[in-house]
């Protein structure tokens, strides 16, 4: 039914309840168009319901579920639009005004930012239809305004419902405002609209859609390689292939705006798919007079890196934001057993902005570490020393900065073996005396070999250089419990650790739970060993526990 077939009460009723585009501070969030367009999807009787809303403004979603009554869902309650049941046919009355549903069971209606979702069952039928109302409100940027213009990267936290997606389209509109390129990678064409065209909800930015949800990380390093954008916008950031993309794209010097899923900080930092995002946990033994320094016990955990993202924002609800500033160094400080306090700001009815928490300060032990150079956060500046370059021949780079890492020395990676303190080469290389290492050799270059190219061999090779004191078996265990499950994240294939006692057991079986890897023990005594895993069940095999 077009709208001038329709009533003239009902046509009235629709525009009393919108106006048009809508600013934070007034009362409509969509114009009659757009509306029009959702509502005109429904059945008849549906429509008529949805129409005599007197909150129709306020509508989040409707739900027609099989068998059931079509139900109208807004912030904090919902309502049943009929007594009667919602058929196939109904289902397909919605389904035929739609555009095709993607490998992500999401559909549009062109030019519109409405979202309909599919529930299918077994077979692939749809038994259950979500229909979310997309809003474009122009002005929910100015409470972040000037975070989102400083040009760091930005991650957006939030339960859904919250608003994370509008303000989103709003970075994107602003910036692209401001005469900066913006790209947007619309996975599900929630951010710019359904169709070719994008919605002007994004202002001058560009839209790159996704064919395949499963490709959204090749789009974003698609987006940095062929379009020059300064600023990348990107919805649901939710696996590892996008969080290394994410961090990717970052590190080129391009502004990422993102979503991710979560609500709060540590919500992120304990995800082991997205703690990279903030730079990402592991497990370090310090020695013993470091351990004392500290006040803490041997095995404590450290961010492993510089954080993908600059600033995190949790949006607790449409109106109050809490934002941290310094991701490195709050994570730093969340893993000492602290909790920084967040900069809160809250928009007023009036729409105004205010500040009702300022940033409490970073504790100075937990000061943001940079963990290129392995320094202990709380190192004060005056007791650094100049890093040892170490060159590696034949060695693999990422052990040795992990052995690095694991024994918190002051040593760094050098490029070419005319710039290293010291050469780290394989037994078998060295054994061969090849011209390069007759050349190192005669410039006085200490040669320091490892037989097998592990990380304990390496530990032990780096203990020599800073004449450290020895390591025990426990330290040892865990630390090859540590790469184990650094291995089983990556590449999600089970590692089986060396024989242990019961005892040493146990704390490995605890680290894997911390890191939430599956594990279990296997084998006969004195070969009884520890299996990491992820996913289901692995097969017996053996005596296991």
């Amino acid at each position: 039914m077009t709208r001038a077939a329709l009533p003239t009460q009902q046509r009235d009723s629709e525009i009393s309840v919108q106006g048009s585009v809508s600013t934070v501070s007034g009362e409509t969030l969509l114009p009659d168009r757009e509306l029009n367009q959702l509502l005109d999807i429904f059945p008849l009787p549906i429509r008529q319901a949805l129409v005599r809303l007197p909150n129709l403004n306020e509508l989040i979603e409707a739900v027609l579920d099989l068998g059931r009554p079509p139900e109208a869902r807004f912030p904090d309650d919902f309502v049943f639009l009929a007594d009667t049941n919602i058929t196939h046919e109904d289902l397909a009355h919605v389904s035929s005004r739609l555009s095709d549903f993607g490998a992500d069971n999401r559909a549009g209606i062109e030019q519109t930012l409405h979202r309909i979702s599919a529930i299918r069952n077994r077979s692939g039928k749809i038994v259950g239809i979500t229909c979310r109302v997309g809003r474009a409100v122009y002005g929910t940027v100015d409470i972040v305004l000037d975070v989102v213009r400083s040009g760091k990267s930005i991650c957006l936290l939030g339960p859904p419902g919250v608003g994370k997606t509008t303000l989103l389209r709003e970075c994107a509109r602003t910036l692209a405002e401001d005469r900066k390129r913006v790209v947007v990678v619309d996975t599900s064409n929630e951010i710019a609209g359904d169709g070719d065209v994008p919605h002007p909800g994004i202002g001058h930015a560009r839209r790159m859609q996704v064919a395949d949800p499963a490709l959204q990380h090749h789009v974003m390093i698609e987006a940095v390689e062929n379009h020059m954008p300064q600023v990348i916008v990107i919805d649901e950031i939710g696996t590892e292939a996008e969080a290394m993309a994410a961090r990717t794209i970052a590190e080129r010097g391009v502004q990422l705006i993102g979503t991710a899923h979560g609500r709060t900080l540590e919500n992120i930092l304990m995800n082991p798919t997205l703690s990279d995002l903030v730079g990402g946990v592991g497990t370090v033994t310090l020695s013993d007079e470091e351990a004392r320094r500290r006040g803490t016990r041997k095995t404590v955990l450290e961010r492993k890196a510089p954080p993908t993202f600059d600033v995190l924002i949790e949006i607790n609800d449409r109106n109050r934001l809490s934002i941290y500033q310094d991701v490195g160094g709050i994570v730093d400080a969340l893993l000492r057993g602290y909790h920084p306090q967040p900069e809160v700001r809250q928009r007023t009815p009036t729409g105004d902005v205010s500040i009702v928490q300022r940033a409490g300060p970073v504790p100075r032990q937990a000061a943001a570490h940079d963990a290129e150079y392995a320094l202990t956060p709380a190192a004060d500046a005056e007791s650094v020393q100049r890093e040892l370059a170490i060159f590696p021949y034949g060695v693999s780079r990422n052990k040795i900065e992990r052995a690095i890492n694991n024994l918190g020395v002051a040593a760094g990676i050098a490029r070419k073996w005319d710039d290293a303190d010291v050469v780290l080469a394989l037994k078998t290389l060295e054994r061969k005396e090849s011209d390069k290492l007759r050349s190192i050799a005669s410039e006085n270059v200490p040669i320091y070999s490892v037989k097998t190219n592990t990380t304990a061999q390496i530990m032990t090779a780096l203990k020599d250089i800073f004449n450290l004191p020895s390591i025990d078996a426990e330290e040892v265990a865990l630390r090859e419990a540590s790469e184990a499950i650094y291995k089983v994240l990556l590449d999600n294939r089970p590692v089986e650790l060396s024989p242990q006692t019961s005892y040493v057991r146990r704390l490995q079986h605890q680290l894997a739970e911390q890191h939430r890897v599956q594990s279990r023990s296997t084998g006969l005594e004195p070969n009884r060993r520890v299996l990491y895993y992820r996913g289901p069940e692995l097969p017996m095999t053996g005596a296991s526990a």
